[in-house]
Formats: C-alpha cells, structure tokens, sequence
C-alpha cells in the first residue's frame, strides 16, 4: 500500500480484549472487540478511519446498580513511516501493527464512572436508600457543619 498512494483497503476483525493487550474489568468477559476500518495510503503513511465495537460494564457512580452498553467509537488515526505527528503511530517494516492503536482507544473511550441515566439521584447520605425508586424519610441532605458559615451568606445574597 505505501508505494502506491491513494490505495485502500477494508479491514474488519473480531478479537478478544487479551490478543490486544487489555485487562480491563469494565469490559464483559468472553465478548470480542469488533474493529471495522478502512486504511488509505498516503505518501507517508497510512490514514486509519472507521470504528470500534465494544462492550462495557460497570456500577453507576451515584447508585450502584449494574450498567452496561455497547459503544462505538469512532477512529481516525495516522500511521507514519518517519514519525513526524507526535500522535501519530510508527510503521514498522511496511506492516501497521493495529493492537496498539485499538488498545488505547479502547481504553480512553471506556467510562471511567459510568450513570445509570443523566439524572440519576444516587443513595441517600443517610440511610443508603436509593432515591431513584423511593423517597426516604431522613428529611434530606445532612449539612456539613464547615459549610454553615457559607450557607450563612447565601441567606444574605439570595440569587
């Protein structure tokens, strides 16, 4: 492909997150990483467009309960023979090695502290009751008392 500028080729591969190096737990065990690409060669280098199927799992940061979605990322990455883009990736032996490029995109991309939705309302501070299926009874946020001087001006200023 590098001789021949404007050459393309489609590429779309299934591979489990270990051939590409990842030990993630956000990641659901026994599911492959679908990777659809088009690679177009350029004269010094390769461009890599496409995506990048995956499925995650995790704990909602507010609430705690199960959450999981399949994501697709959307790639755009170069390739270069003398590296001259700090972003870009090395072009070794005429050959692009795609594990590392799909390891780190994965690995940015996956939610870090996931929601179960936008407005989730999390557990009360109190008694652990998860405020999105029922309301509980401890009469609402407990205060920190080193705030109290803060709350103190917010009564004098009102918005």
């Amino acid at each position: 492909m590098l001789r021949r500028p404007g050459t393309a080729k489609d590429v779309e591969i299934f591979v489990l997150p270990d051939v590409v190096d990842i030990d993630d737990p956000r990641l659901v065990p026994g599911t492959e990483i679908a990777v659809v690409l088009n690679c177009e060669s350029l004269s010094d280098g390769i461009v890599v467009n496409g995506h990048i199927g995956v499925v995650f799992q995790g704990e909602c940061r507010r609430c705690l309960t199960p959450v999981g979605a399949s994501m697709d990322i959307a790639v755009h990455e170069l390739y270069q023979l003398v590296l001259t883009d700090p972003d870009a990736f090395e072009i070794t032996n005429d050959q692009i090695n795609l594990a590392p490029m799909v390891r780190e995109t994965v690995l940015l991309e996956l939610p870090d502290a996931p929601l179960c939705q936008s407005d989730c309302l999390g557990l009360c501070p109190t008694c652990g009751i998860d405020l999105n299926h029922r309301k509980c009874a401890c009469g609402g946020e407990a205060t920190d008392p080193r705030w109290a001087a803060l709350d103190g001006l917010r009564d004098q200023f009102p918005e």
